[in-house]
């Protein structure tokens, strides 16, 4: 299954190349008659407001997402993570409402939350469907009037509760390391995922309240948002809902999707990251299509033939038969511009990261010899199954997957079409997409324990 990046997100490389492949939904293998589908109203306000309306009465809930077309692509030099402390901001009060976000949801049962990545910043609520009216109340208010209500004392504590999310999500936790340290090994500088959505200390410290002000005005505005609504509303009251808390409001410009060149290695790149943990970990990374485009569907379904099960390709000899290996995986992280692939496992207690990386090594090789067999594909498409049709059960996840196609598919009923990515591959093509992009140069990103010698000296205060 796929990896997803919320709160994360992207040097040695070179940038050149062919672009990118753009996402082409029209390239994508024609949908089988009986596909699942999803009855989706696609329509757009005088002022942009992009609205998605899906009706679905089978439980007395509505799923209401406002979803803006910017992530940490879209900042500049400088200015890192703003998109993501917007996540937060967002949350903390506006002119007609100046009080904390979750106060008047949290007793109805509601659930909320916010999420960042690279591409898009999201915000949403599950409520009871008495109370849809409210919600998109107060979405429309913090879109309308969060800057009123934004101090610089508001900033200071946010900018400080996103200082400490970095070091307890990356530099503190065991490994975590590893996504800064792909993200600057794989993207060179000038590229839309050459840091991360967390955003660095030194920019969070410099962002002013006029910086954080003017990001705002830029993107936070209707001809830049989707809002989705899906569950069981009034069909006839919806759109002059809509109409009523979004309408006025003032349109701003669509942010242009960012768009660069696939970088390329010019030779395999090997980094070391210390870390305070008991067993050594192995990445190997290596670029690869972005999010629709073709390969990424072949690469997902290959992650389950080398990793998903007891009886996989690189989890039966490195876990089971040879013990070298405390755990293994491998996964595919799509994105709006590009992607890469990840192989990576921890040392069983006792093995060396020499011992795990060979075996590993000898593994992949003959893992990715030979195309998957019919049993494979067979089981890996059937699980792919069920995890598609789980994402779609509930009113939450598909309000974020309809905004998704339209983001990033082009057509919000992108449904049939997406899964008919995974069901109608064959063996040779997953095969092929395994032999075209892992054969290209990679980066090798290793977590190792810290000696005790260097702990003794960071407790001493002489290093960290």
């Amino acid at each position: 299954m796929k990896r997803t990046l919320l709160l994360i997100c992207m040097f040695v490389v070179g940038c050149g190349g062919a672009p990118a492949p753009a996402p082409t939904p029209a390239a994508t293998p024609k949908a089988p008659d009986g596909s699942p589908t999803i009855d989706v109203e696609e329509y757009t306000l005088e002022n942009g407001l992009t609205v998605l309306l899906n009706h679905d009465a089978r439980l007395p809930v509505v799923a209401v997402e406002v979803r803006y077309l910017v992530g940490s692509s879209h900042e500049v030099e400088g200015r890192s993570g703003f998109a993501h402390l917007f996540e937060h901001l967002m949350f903390q009060g506006s002119a007609n409402y100046d009080e904390e976000y979750f106060k008047p949801l949290s007793p109805i049962g509601a659930s909320v939350n916010g999420t960042t990545s690279n591409d898009r910043t999201n915000y949403y609520e599950r409520v009871p469907r008495e109370y849809l009216e409210m919600a998109l109340w107060l979405e429309s208010d913090r879109m309308e009037n969060l800057l009123p209500a934004l101090t610089l004392e508001k900033l200071n504590n946010q900018r400080e509760v996103v200082k400490n999310e970095r070091r307890q999500s990356y530099e503190d936790r065991p490994y975590g390391m590893f996504w800064l340290r792909a993200f600057d090994a794989l993207f060179p500088k000038g590229h839309p995922y050459d840091h991360t959505p967390i955003g660095s200390h030194a920019d969070l410290t410099a962002a002013s309240l006029d910086d954080v002000k003017s990001f705002f005005r830029t993107y936070y505005v209707p001809s830049n948002a989707v809002l989705t609504i899906v569950g069981d509303f009034d069909r006839d009251a919806i759109k002059p809902l809509v109409a009523k808390y979004f309408a006025h409001l003032a349109p701003g410009k669509r942010a242009a999707k960012p768009t660069a060149p696939m970088p390329v290695l010019a030779e395999d790149t090997h980094i070391v990251e210390k870390d305070e943990v008991k067993l050594p970990r192995v990445h190997f990374l290596w670029h690869t299509p972005a999010l629709y485009a073709e390969g990424d569907s072949a690469l997902d379904l290959l992650s389950s033939v080398l990793t998903e099960g007891k009886t996989s390709r690189l989890y039966q000899p490195l876990v089971y038969e040879q013990k070298v290996a405390k755990d293994v995986s491998a996964y595919q992280v799509s994105m709006a511009v590009g992607g890469f692939y990840v192989v990576q496992a921890t040392a069983a207690p006792g093995k060396t990261l020499d011992e795990l990386v060979k075996a590993l090594e000898s593994a992949l090789q003959k893992a990715l010899a030979t195309p998957p067999t019919d049993d494979e594909m067979a089981r890996i498409i059937n699980g792919w199954k069920k995890s598609f049709f789980g994402r779609i059960e509930s009113v939450l996840g598909r309000a974020r997957l309809l905004s998704t196609y339209y983001h990033l598919a082009g057509q919000p009923d992108y449904l049939a079409k997406d899964l008919a990515r995974y069901t109608q591959l064959d063996a040779a093509t997953v095969h092929g997409a395994a032999t075209k992009w892992l054969s290209k140069k990679r980066v090798r990103i290793d977590i190792v324990p810290v000696e005790k010698k260097d702990s003794a000296t960071a407790a001493k205060g002489e290093s960290k």
